[in-house]
């Protein structure tokens, strides 16, 4: 396999994440009454034992495989569980939609970040990609209500930008330790999940799930807080990182699609019209991709 059909196989594996990113609404429906620590715990849990059974079954060793640099280990935890912490401390100090728009300004800024990386060109149509996949997602989110940025709640917009640039820094970093293994990543799942129970114990108390909110944790941890980590690790290192960051819209995108096809929201002029500009963001970024070329030179013998 050359360069360049490995380049886009990775990126390929990598945009897995953001089918299984689109699920998270879905499933998270079922769990309103869980506490969002106790939940990240659970589920990055539960995606630890995934990573563990994955390497064995491929015949590796988990000890092994977790023998790793200390700024790979930083980088992965601080991102897998910094991501999160500051996104619930985002929602709890400032308006869902508002807190939720400036989180998402990771995928625009994957795509600048990663003008500094060796190797990297940032061309027009990856930044021209992530401004249309922007403006989709503000129409999605917001619903086309408009929104309202108040400086009473900046302790919140405040903790959404750092939840922002620590997801997107670590997915530009990532790059720089391309040669560690992405079964490594269970052992990032292992850390943000004690990092999120002991934050549980600290600022929240313990809510029984049922039977049917323990089946959606289980899907959670086996899919967007689970394998999802595990195919964006290896998307971020041999990937195109500024195609992956405009294709990380599509999770909106998909997911206000699976709430409308459940019945759980509406298909309004907003939604179509922020679909479409996701859409024509991913196909504007993508254009980038170089495709094989055939070999058409002719032989005489």
């Amino acid at each position: 396999m050359n360069v360049v059909n490995g380049k886009r196989k990775a990126t390929l594996i990598g945009a897995i994440a953001v089918i299984l990113w689109a699920l998270l609404a879905l499933f998270t429906t079922k769990l309103a009454s869980i506490p969002p620590f106790q939940l990240v715990s659970l589920c990055f849990a539960i995606a630890t034992l995934f990573g563990a059974a994955w390497i064995s079954l491929r015949g590796g060793s988990v000890v092994g495989v977790l023998r790793q640099p200390l700024g790979a280990w930083l980088l992965g935890v601080a991102g897998l569980f910094g991501y999160h912490f500051f996104y619930f401390v985002a929602l709890a100090n400032a308006p869902a939609v508002e807190a939720s728009l400036i989180a998402y300004l990771w995928p625009l800024f994957i795509v600048l970040f990663s003008a500094f990386l060796p190797g990297e060109r940032l061309k027009w149509k990856h930044v021209g990609g992530a401004v249309l996949g922007l403006t989709g997602a503000v129409l999605l989110i917001g619903k086309g209500q408009g929104l309202s940025f108040d400086p009473a709640f900046a302790a919140g917009y405040g903790a959404a930008i750092i939840c922002s640039l620590l997801w997107s820094g670590y997915s530009v970093l990532n790059r720089r330790y391309r040669n560690v293994p992405v079964g490594a990543v269970c052992g990032f799942c292992a850390g943000a999940s004690l990092l999120g129970f002991g934050t549980h114990v600290i600022l929240e108390a313990w809510v029984q799930p049922d039977a049917t909110q323990w089946l959606a944790i289980l899907g959670l941890g086996l899919g967007p807080v689970g394998a999802a980590f595990f195919v964006w690790d290896h998307g971020t290192k041999h990937g195109d990182i500024q195609v992956l960051g405009v294709a990380a819209y599509g999770a909106p995108l998909l997911s206000t699609c699976l709430l409308i096809a459940f019945g759980k929201a509406l298909a309004t002029p907003a939604t179509i019209a922020g679909c479409l500009l996701i859409v024509g963001g991913a196909v504007l970024a993508s254009l980038s991709i170089r495709l094989p070329r055939k070999n058409t030179r002719v032989s005489i013998k």
